[in-house]
């Protein structure tokens, strides 16, 4: 993992950069989306983040030809024929890992929730699914990625507004970036994913790099997932 922290920081600009020219190719089109969705319906800019993260895995001994990003990415569910994952790992017909690249910038308070659904519910779907043999004998790795938009808002205290039961202690006066981390936290507590990471990033150049906790962090989650495709490699080789 030579100059990780480097080439995570040129991904991670890469991301906003991709951001900004997919917002002028719609602009110079004239089919502009309102707000900021231009910027994410163009598609592609977690492309850069995704490519370290493959070179990363074939670093760790995988063949590149069985890392799939663009194509082949659907697997059966169970509360649904299948989904659409962002990153998979199948190697002699056996699933090796299966990851979720997800962003959000701005809009912190409209998406919290629908992002949690998301993680909460994509992991349940394919664990169950695993459960009733749609995947293969061996648990493969499951990851989550993702990055949030450092700025001041992320980091303000949210009231809680429920009336009728108490909510847990944990999320009280708390901010969205504090309930990122401790989503990212419990969804590898409860084995939902094997591995988190939960990057702040700030739309800037050059991009501030940080994450909440050494858990969360870039590195560990790559030191997670090496180790996972390490030992398949090995056990492959003897």
């Amino acid at each position: 993992m030579e100059n990780l922290a480097e080439r995570f920081q040129a991904a991670v600009q890469q991301f906003w950069t991709g951001r900004t020219e997919a917002l002028q190719r719609q602009i110079d089109s004239g089919k502009v989306d309102a707000g900021t969705r231009g910027a994410v319906t163009a598609g592609g800019h977690m492309s850069a983040i995704e490519a370290l993260v493959v070179d990363l895995l074939e670093e760790a001994g995988l063949d590149r030809l069985d890392v799939k990003t663009r194509v082949s990415l659907e697997l059966p569910g169970y509360f649904r024929p299948e989904k659409r994952w962002d990153l998979l790992v199948i190697s002699r017909d056996r699933l090796i890992t299966a990851i979720e690249f997800k962003s959000q910038v701005g809009s912190i308070g409209n998406n919290f929730n629908n992002r949690s659904e998301e993680a909460i519910g994509n992991a349940t779907d394919i664990w169950t699914a695993f459960r009733e043999g749609r995947l293969g004998r061996f648990r493969p790795f499951l990851g989550y990625f993702f990055l949030l938009e450092d700025s001041s808002s992320i980091h303000t205290p949210v009231p809680l507004r429920g009336k009728h039961f108490t909510p847990d202690s944990i999320f009280m006066n708390t901010s969205y970036s504090q309930r990122y981390a401790i989503l990212c936290q419990r969804l590898v507590m409860e084995r939902l994913y094997d591995a988190t990471c939960l990057t702040f990033a700030t739309k800037s150049i050059p991009t501030k790099v940080s994450h909440p906790t050494v858990d969360a962090s870039f590195e560990q989650f790559v030191a997670q997932l090496q180790g996972y495709v390490s030992g398949f490699v090995r056990s492959q080789l003897g």
